[in-house]
C-alpha cells in the first residue's frame, strides 16, 4: 500500500513510488536496475523508479513470488488538471503549452497520450503534438507556475 506521501515500505526502507499513487494498493516488480509499480488487478504499469536495493537486500525480502510477465503500459490517455498561468500557458510533462492570456487563471483539463496533449477549452478540444517523453507526475495542479512535471 502506498502511503499519502507516495512511499512504500520495502526491505526495511521507505521507497518512493509516486505521490499520485497515495492510498493505492500496488504490485512491485523488482528487477536489477528498476522497481516497476503496477496495478495488481490489471497489471497496468503505474510508475518505474530506480531500484535502491542491493541484491542481498532483495534476497532477504519475505513473501516474494516469481515476477510473471512485465506490467503493461497504460493505453488510455492520462487526464490531468492544470491552472493557466498569468501569461496564458500550462506545463504538462515539462512541455509548455500556450493557450492564450484570455484563459489566465482558469483550470483546464488536459489529456496526455504518448504522442499528443489535448486541452479542453470552451467546449472545444485543442490538440498539440507532444515533444517530450516525460511521464505525468502530478494529476492536479494547485496553483499557476508551480508544475514540476
Amino acid at each position: 500500500m502506498v502511503n499519502n506521501s507516495g512511499l512504500v515500505g520495502l526491505g526495511g526502507r521507505q521507497v518512493l513510488a509516486a505521490e499520485i499513487l497515495g492510498g493505492r494498493q500496488v504490485g512491485i516488480r523488482i528487477d536489477d536496475e528498476t522497481l516497476s509499480f503496477f496495478d495488481p488487478s490489471s497489471r497496468e504499469l503505474l510508475r518505474v523508479r530506480p531500484n535502491p536495493l542491493t541484491s542481498e537486500e532483495v534476497r532477504r525480502l519475505r513473501g516474494l513470488r516469481p515476477a510473471g510477465p512485465p506490467p503493461r503500459p497504460g493505453v488510455e490517455p492520462v487526464r490531468v488538471q492544470r491552472r493557466v498561468s498569468a501569461v496564458g500557458t500550462v506545463m504538462v510533462c515539462r512541455q509548455v503549452v500556450s493557450l492564450g492570456r484570455p484563459y489566465a487563471g482558469q483550470t483546464v483539463t488536459v489529456h496526455v497520450s504518448d504522442t499528443t496533449i489535448s486541452v479542453e477549452l470552451d467546449g472545444q478540444v485543442r490538440v498539440i503534438r507532444r515533444t517530450t517523453d516525460v511521464p505525468v507526475r502530478q494529476k492536479r495542479q494547485a496553483s499557476a507556475g508551480t508544475d514540476k512535471t
